[in-house]
């Protein structure tokens, strides 16, 4: 795999500048680039819980700067939150007790997405030895500043690395993935694992980009993505915007689209994997791989070892979050486009199972049927990459 020129992306879905924490809310696109300041443990938790920020790796990146924001600045300004006692002469103990709920808290935004908890345990884990070290060496029970100071340096150093490694893993998924395409292919792809799901490149628009840099021609047909429009609203505005040919469709036309032969591979993303390497995504991607296999259309996901769940055996151990049902006929529409009272259905993600996917690309490689081992191998391999950059 030769490395390429890196790619400069001209969106961005977070930045940390100055000491300051924003996010381009995903909300107001794409009418409206605009970029919302995070400074409470509740400004990250909304602008999550609303998809104000979206896609596996930007929540992930995103709740790990939120967290480090919301203890800095905790510090720095001796501000209370509703849900937390804490105080400047509070014990290691309480500091640690508070860490911990300050992460179940970030954490509960949403269910579905595992790079969210793992990001935050990935920081607490970092500071709960040295914590816990400052409580057994404390004579009067207090936590100086000093002590302060080291936690939240842990802290910014791990959202760094955190940031740095999501970067790399998708430029990396995007080099594996284009060896996988040709010059000239219709490309389908659903929902948004563009750069705005990610720290940048995306996951399965990784290859994409990279393709575009290097003087390959594709065309991307977009699916609108229901009930959400993420495609529609998000996918068709990026590819756009990065100067990348696009067609939008409706998500209902994607089977007549593989039957006429315009379409000639099919690459998404992945909210969580489970070991046997079942997917989840948005909904509707279950239905793509269905028809691919149908019209023998390979179907690539993109999976960061981030998101991979080894703790979950298969697709039923993963929790599928639910939305209100305005969704699918009121919230797009000047009017509804049901009548008042219509029982909905809104699940947010599907599961693709294994047998349908031709293959699973991560940072570490591409990866063939059957999964469970490759998977194994790809999450060890991240794991140890990290453990020698310490």
């Amino acid at each position: 795999m030769g490395r390429r020129d890196r790619v400069t992306m001209k969106i961005t879905p977070f930045k940390y500048e100055d000491g300051k924490l924003t996010i381009l809310d995903q909300r107001k696109l794409p009418g409206e680039e605009v970029y919302i300041e995070i400074n409470t443990p509740e400004d990250i938790y909304n602008a999550i819980k609303t998809l104000a920020v979206r896609g596996a790796p930007a929540i992930g990146v995103a709740a790990a700067y939120g967290y480090f924001v919301a203890l800095k600045k905790w510090y720095d300004e001796e501000t209370s939150y509703a849900f937390t006692e804490i105080s400047t002469n509070c014990t290691p103990e309480g500091f640690l007790h508070e860490a911990q709920k300050l992460r179940d808290y970030i954490g509960s935004a949403r269910p579905t997405a595992v790079n969210l908890r793992w990001a935050l345990d990935r920081i607490y884990n970092k500071i709960e030895k040295p914590a816990r070290k400052m409580i057994e060496e404390s004579e009067e029970g207090s936590l100086s500043p000093a002590g302060v100071d080291e936690l939240v340096k842990i802290v910014e150093e791990e959202t760094y690395a955190i940031h740095r490694e999501d970067v790399e893993a998708c430029k990396a998924m995007g080099e594996y993935g284009l060896e996988l395409l040709k010059d000239g292919m219709g490309i389908l792809t659903h929902c948004n694992a563009g750069t705005i799901a990610t720290s940048e490149y995306g996951t399965c628009l990784a290859p994409i980009y990279l393709g575009k840099e290097a003087g390959y021609k594709f065309h991307v047909y977009a699916g609108e993505t229901r009930p959400l429009l993420q495609g529609a609203r998000l996918t068709s505005w990026e590819l756009q915007e990065e100067g990348v040919d696009v067609t939008l469709i409706c998500d209902n036309m994607a089977a007549s689209l593989m039957k006429s032969d315009k379409v000639d591979a099919i690459v998404v993303g992945c909210d969580r994997m489970a070991a046997n390497g079942d997917g989840a995504n948005k909904i509707g991607t279950l239905a793509l791989a269905v028809l691919a296999k149908h019209y023998d259309v390979p179907f690539y996901m993109f999976v960061p070892t981030s998101t991979i769940d080894l703790k979950a055996s298969s697709g039923h151990d993963i929790i599928i979050e639910e939305r209100h049902g305005d969704e699918i006929y009121k919230h797009w529409f000047e009017k509804p486009m049901a009548p008042e009272g219509t029982d909905t259905y809104n699940p947010s993600f599907d599961v693709t199972d294994a047998e349908l996917i031709t293959a699973v690309i991560t940072e570490e490689g591409v990866i063939y049927p059957p999964f469970n081992e490759g998977l194994c191998e790809a999450v060890r391999k991240a794991h140890e990459k990290r453990d020698k950059s310490k």
